[in-house]
């Protein structure tokens, strides 16, 4: 990349996130909410490390990425830079070993046995992370998480797992240009949260919730979402639709 090509992208991606924060501010001045009260999480899956340098330079200090094997490579491609990665997507029990050694969040546990898993690869490492509990708040086959009816019992048992720092919890809403049922996923994750606030074990917090994406972030912040996973917003179009990433889109 030559160095006009990198300041052009460079001040693309600086655009771009500034218009992301800006909305994210209109949106919670609108309801009456501080915008400091949601976090700005740039998704990063398929874009080259070249970019995510510029990125790293526009100010993007944090990244998630949803597969496994891409965040390890990424973070081992730029172990120079100090990013908090976030891995957002389903993980396999097999692949909590890479999982310890680098991430500092895991927005996707929604199995016991990946509990267990990481919270026994951690200790190995010496490490904790902060973790949320994925809900599939759309009821949809085809995605990961858990029944919201599922959600008290599982949570019960997470005291077991004490590298485990949990946060809060995580969803994908339906795939829909309908606001409305965008809207119930939403709804339906803030009462789980206030359930949660309730009746959870001690030790654990519920004050997160991660909602919202490049399209209907402003309707998560409006339900209640603190953490927006926000890529195509910041990074442009993907080469592969959303199906080919999050199960159940498209």
């Amino acid at each position: 990349m030559d160095a006009t090509t990198q300041e052009q992208q460079l001040n693309e991606i600086k655009n771009n996130l500034a218009a992301v924060k800006q909305r994210i501010v209109d949106t919670c001045q609108r309801i009456g909410r501080d915008p400091a009260s949601v976090r700005l999480l740039p998704v990063t899956k398929t874009v080259p490390v070249e970019r995510l340098r510029l990125a790293y330079a526009a100010g993007c200090l944090e990244m998630g990425e949803n597969k496994i094997q891409e965040a390890r490579e990424k973070s081992e491609a730029m172990s120079d830079l100090d990013i908090k990665w976030a891995v957002i997507g389903h993980l396999q029990t097999n692949k909590a070993k890479y999982l310890a050694r680098f991430a500092n969040e895991f927005q996707a546990l929604d199995s016991l046995k990946v509990a267990a898993e990481l919270d026994k690869r951690l200790q190995n490492e010496g490490r904790a992370i902060d973790v949320y509990v994925q809900v599939n708040s759309s009821g949809e086959e085809s995605k990961f998480g858990l029944p919201p009816d599922a959600v008290r019992d599982f949570v019960k048992e997470l005291p077991n797992y004490s590298s485990l720092r949990i946060k809060g919890l995580m969803t994908l809403a339906i795939f829909s240009s309908d606001h409305d049922r965008v809207r119930e996923c939403f709804i339906k994750m803030r009462d789980i949260q206030a359930m949660l606030r309730q009746e959870a074990p001690a030790g654990l917090s519920f004050d997160e919730l991660s909602m919202g994406m490049s399209g209907d972030y402003e309707l998560a912040i409006e339900e209640g979402a603190t953490v927006v996973r926000v890529g195509q917003a910041i990074f442009g179009k993907r080469p592969l639709p959303d199906s080919h990433y999050w199960p159940g889109l498209g």
